[in-house]
């Protein structure tokens, strides 16, 4: 399975209108291979780099169509459910590192055999323990930021 974005290469900095410096948008996603047994698949944009234990989580994304081959930017899926991010709010939060610094965005796509059964809304936490041994596949996309270089990315 693979996972990519017309916007930034893997390891290339993320434009600034995806970023809370910008329009706090999600970026374009583009799905590939995803296996014949997924029922579902399942994103979560996670920043490793944050100084709080276990990072933070800027976007959960779950019971997407495993037909589905694009995310268009500043778009949910239709049919899928989100839950809360790092901050404790529903939708898509874009990187925000503290000046100077630049952090690493991971962009992971989870294939599921079936569909996700637990409420919009629901965390991270959540939407792990429910798919806990049934990832079917697995992809995964990082991107660079760091805040306030006038460049928009690294």
């Amino acid at each position: 399975m693979i996972i990519t974005s017309p916007s930034f290469a893997e390891g290339d900095p993320i434009p600034r209108k995806f970023t809370c410096e910008g329009g706090d948008i999600n970026p374009e996603l583009q799905i590939q291979n995803v296996p014949p047994e997924a029922g579902s698949l399942a994103l979560v944009v996670h920043d490793p780099d944050a100084p709080i234990e276990g990072g933070f989580v800027h976007w959960v994304v779950w019971n997407i169509d495993p037909g589905t081959v694009l995310i268009k930017e500043e778009s949910v899926p239709p049919g899928a459910m989100e839950g809360k991010n790092g901050a404790g709010r529903i939708g898509y939060m874009g990187p925000c590192p503290p000046p100077g610094n630049f952090h690493h965005y991971e962009f992971r796509l989870y294939a599921v055999a079936g569909p996700i059964d637990i409420p919009e809304g629901s965390s991270v936490n959540d939407l792990m323990e429910s798919m806990e041994g049934r990832v079917v596949g697995k992809a995964l996309l990082t991107g660079l930021y760091s805040k306030g270089d006038g460049s928009g990315g690294m």
